[in-house]
């Protein structure tokens, strides 16, 4: 018989799949401007990860990219969206976290979760890149040094190194 060793399986999923289209959908920053999915410029890499104020992986996945996103700004061009999944109970939190944290990147309010329905993402934290209007990554939860292969696909699809 065999033994398989499965350490969480459920939230260190990585899964790669036929690059999809952008879904023509709008969310809202927390800053209240609008932002278009399907005209966002991914001639560089776009991050965007799936959070929600109660989900301890998420909170401890944007915190790790917190750490190093200063560096990788050095080193890679790139854009990342945090976009917050609460439902109307937990939405107000957002802000307070996000500032609580000190995450510079741009935060979305995906509360009705259309963005998240559009690109068929079922369970968080999940990460995905978007390049050149495509969605060439994609990782379901969070694992210490995830992070650590995220920029490494950063950097794969970088066109400007």
């Amino acid at each position: 018989m065999m033994k398989m060793i499965l350490s969480g399986s459920l939230f260190f999923c990585l899964s790669f799949f036929n690059a999809q289209d952008i879904p023509n959908v709008s969310v809202n920053t927390l800053s209240g401007d609008r932002v278009n999915f399907s005209k966002i410029d991914s001639s560089n890499p776009v991050v965007v990860a799936f959070w929600a104020t109660w989900c301890l992986p998420c909170m401890e996945e944007l915190t790790s990219i917190n750490d190093k996103y200063e560096d990788w700004q050095k080193e890679s061009k790139f854009t990342l969206f945090a976009a917050a999944t609460d439902d109307a109970r937990t939405v107000s939190k957002v802000k307070t976290i996000v500032k609580s944290k000190g995450w510079p990147y741009t935060v979305l309010l995906d509360s009705n979760q259309t963005l998240k329905r559009a690109l068929n993402i079922n369970s968080i934290p999940h990460t995905i890149i978007i390049h050149k209007g495509k969605v060439v990554y994609s990782h379901v939860g969070y694992s210490a040094g995830d992070e650590d292969e995220l920029i490494k696909k950063i950097k794969e699809y970088n066109t400007s190194n």
